[in-house]
């Protein structure tokens, strides 16, 4: 069986804090440096800056935070998320999303996961398993609710955001 593999890391030790902004559907889109080595790993381009746009994309900008998929498959994505402790988050969430920034296919989110926080520091891990195309770009969204359904801007630590694309799906 073969794979086509992207895998992005982000850590605010590494690369500075990132922004907590909140798009209209309430979800910020994690971006992710333009770098290989350690974890992250992209021959195939996948997380390429020339992707989405007339000019070249730059970390830190919306367009930072896709994966294109180079390869018609089933993709499995999986990401984890380490936020900083915050009394203020009642709620974590986390979403996959086809094309979040509306460049090809329009926005389309799947896999949703909502979970109430633990003492100290929130450490978590998301799967989900779907067909991916070329063209139709990839992104992970997060959320933090307070009170009220407030949104809170709770700095992130780390985030890795992959997928691997099984391209010989067979068919009956």
């Amino acid at each position: 069986m073969s794979l086509a593999i992207c895998s992005l890391k982000w850590e605010a030790a590494h690369t500075g804090a990132q922004t907590i902004t909140y798009d209209s559907d309430g979800y910020h889109l994690v971006r992710f440096p333009y770098v290989t080595g350690e974890e992250q790993y992209d021959p195939w381009n996948m997380h390429d800056p020339a992707q989405g746009g007339d000019s070249a994309s730059t970390f830190p900008d919306a367009r930072s935070a896709l994966i294109w998929p180079s390869h018609d498959g089933w993709g499995v994505l999986s990401a984890m998320v380490f936020w900083e402790a915050d009394s203020a988050g009642l709620e974590y969430r986390a979403r996959y999303v086809r094309d979040p920034l509306n460049l090809s296919t329009g926005y389309n989110s799947t896999a949703t996961t909502d979970m109430s926080p633990t003492r100290g520091g929130q450490y978590r891990t998301y799967m989900w398993q779907m067909f991916v195309h070329p063209g139709t770009p990839l992104g992970l969204k997060i959320s933090v609710r307070g009170t009220g359904d407030v949104k809170v801007s709770t700095p992130l630590m780390l985030a890795e955001f992959k997928l691997a694309i099984h391209t010989d799906v067979k068919t009956p």
